[in-house]
This record gives structure tokens, C-alpha cells and sequence, in this order.
């Protein structure tokens, strides 16, 4: 009997051992895959930039870079070409400004519905279905806003509104980040703890001086996350500008009136038979690095502010 349990003792000594190894290699291998799968996002970040800075240094070496920042003429494909960012810059804020004076108040009361007043019932079906505005394909919104709320404000509001306008297209893409604001500021206000919201009811609070006066000022912190990423994806937006908001480059701030924004001249010259290695194709090179540093500088600021303002409870 004594050999007996000695021999079980040591062979299940030795299954533990290979247990033990196999569990070992696969923790590595697991391991391996994920740091794999990290580096690959950071290389293709750092191979991104290389390349915009390649081809936007082989721009400049055409084109002044004091003529690119400061001029106010936009002709890249005109006999006499002039290179003015500031015309497709003020194209791009315009719409951006409208989409979001659109959807950041209706985001915002939408996640205070949601996280202050629905039921947990309503709350389970009513965020998904806001949700799926975002899935919606941008070429759809931007048919949507050409096709059916250009005719529709001519008809009823500003019948002088050219077809082309960056008033439809700003309405649309404000609609179109709706659920971005929405959903990411309904995440930041549900996360406030409940003995906040406990303390303002036993001080005599309504409901709506406890969601305005102290829920909301606790999740502020998200909520200008919320606000900076749904204006970063209105800056970065394509499609529904390069549809509804036309591709006359001019410096107005009229909304009725047609611009041309950053990504529409991207698409312009992408899509058409512009030569390789022209003075016009690395245009594209210097307006999408331009574009990259507007978004990077709100996304430093949205981290900055988080980091700054940011309740821990």
C-alpha cells in the first residue's frame, strides 16, 4: 500500500509539473499575441505620420509654407494655383460648429434622460436604438441632407439657400453624432455615485436641481470628452460634407452658402485623375497633416482637461 500511494504521489507530481508547463507557454504565447497586436497600433501610428510629413515636406518644397498658412485663396487645380488652408479650414469649422451646436444640447439632455429619468426598462431598449444613428453609412446622411433637408429649408425657411450649403450639412452631421455624445455622456453621468445624488434629495433637491447641479457638474469631465470626440468626428466627417456642402473653396461665413472643407478636397483630388508626385496630388498629403494636427490638438486637450477636472470616488 505504501508503494502504491508513493507511485500516485509522484505521478501526479508529474502530470501537475506538465500541467504547470503547458499552462506556462500558453500564458507566453497569450501574452506574445497581445503585445504583438499593441506594437502593430503603434507602428501603424508612427507609419501614418511618416508618411504625411514625407509627403508633406515634398509639398512645401513647392509651395511657401507662409503662402500655405496665410493665404486667403484656395486654387489648387487653376492655372494660377494659390494654396490657402484658411479657406478650407474655415469650411471645415463652419459645419463642425453648426453639427455641433446641433448635437451637443441634444446629446446632452438625451444622456440626462437616460441616466436620470428612464427606467431601467426604457433605459435597456431606448440607448441602443439611439445607438444605431450611428450606424448608419455617412453616404446616406449626406443623400439624406442633399435630397431631402436642403429642399426642405428652401422651401420654408431660406428659400435664397443654394443647393449646396454648409447649414444642411452641419444639421445632418450634427444629427450624425448624436449617439457619440449621447452614449459617451450617459456613461460619464451614470458612473456618479448614488450617495450624490442620495445627499441632494435629503437637502431638499428637485430631481432637476439634482441632475443639473450636481450630477451633471460631477461627470463634466466626460461630458467635454463627449463633446471634443464628437467634434473631432465632425472634423474628420467626409462623405456628408463632400455630398451636401458642394466644392466651392471660398471664405464665408454664410451657412447657406456652399464651402469646401478639408476631407471634400481630399476626396476631390483622390478621386480624380490628378497625376502622381504633382504639385496638386501632395496636396492632399498637407491638407490630411493639417487635418491630423487639428484633431490631435483636441484630443491633447480633451486628456488634459479629463486629467485636470476628473472626480475619483
Amino acid at each position: 500500500m505504501a508503494v502504491d500511494a508513493e507511485h500516485t504521489q509522484s505521478s501526479e507530481a508529474g502530470l501537475w509539473h506538465r500541467d504547470s508547463r503547458s499552462r506556462h507557454f500558453r500564458e507566453r504565447a497569450v501574452k506574445i499575441v497581445l503585445a504583438a497586436c499593441a506594437y502593430a497600433s503603434v507602428l501603424t501610428t508612427f507609419g501614418i505620420v511618416f508618411v504625411l510629413i514625407f509627403e508633406t515636406m515634398a509639398f512645401f518644397r513647392e509651395v511657401s509654407i507662409v503662402e500655405f498658412f496665410t493665404s486667403t485663396r484656395w486654387a489648387a487645380s487653376f492655372a494660377n494655383p494659390s494654396f490657402g488652408i484658411i479657406v478650407l479650414a474655415a469650411g471645415t469649422l463652419l459645419t463642425t460648429a453648426i453639427a455641433i451646436a446641433v448635437a451637443l444640447p441634444v446629446g446632452l439632455l438625451a444622456a440626462i434622460f437616460l441616466s436620470e429619468y428612464a427606467s431601467p426598462r426604457l433605459r435597456r431598449w431606448l440607448k441602443p436604438a439611439l445607438e444605431i444613428l450611428a450606424g448608419v453609412p455617412t453616404i446616406v446622411y449626406g443623400y439624406f441632407a442633399l435630397t431631402f433637408v436642403t429642399p426642405l429649408l428652401r422651401a420654408t425657411i431660406f428659400p435664397e439657400m443654394a443647393i449646396f450649403n454648409a447649414l444642411s450639412a452641419g444639421l445632418v452631421m450634427g444629427v450624425m453624432i448624436i449617439p457619440t455624445i449621447a452614449s459617451v455622456s450617459e456613461d460619464a453621468i451614470y458612473a456618479v455615485p448614488r450617495s450624490l445624488r442620495e445627499g441632494a434629495y435629503a437637502l431638499g433637491a428637485t430631481k432637476r436641481e439634482t441632475a443639473t447641479r450636481v450630477v451633471v457638474p460631477a461627470a463634466l469631465s466626460g461630458i467635454v470628452a463627449a463633446t471634443i470626440l464628437g467634434i473631432s468626428r465632425a472634423i474628420g466627417e467626409t462623405m456628408i460634407v463632400a455630398v451636401a456642402a458642394g466644392n466651392l473653396a471660398q471664405l464665408t461665413a454664410n451657412p447657406l452658402q456652399p464651402v469646401q472643407t478639408m476631407t471634400a478636397f481630399i476626396v476631390q483630388v483622390a478621386s480624380g485623375d490628378t497625376a502622381t508626385g504633382t504639385t496638386v496630388y501632395n496636396t492632399i498629403f498637407a491638407v490630411g497633416s493639417t487635418l491630423f494636427v487639428m484633431t490631435l490638438i483636441l484630443n491633447i486637450i480633451s486628456y488634459m482637461f479629463v486629467r485636470r477636472f476628473r472626480e475619483a470616488y
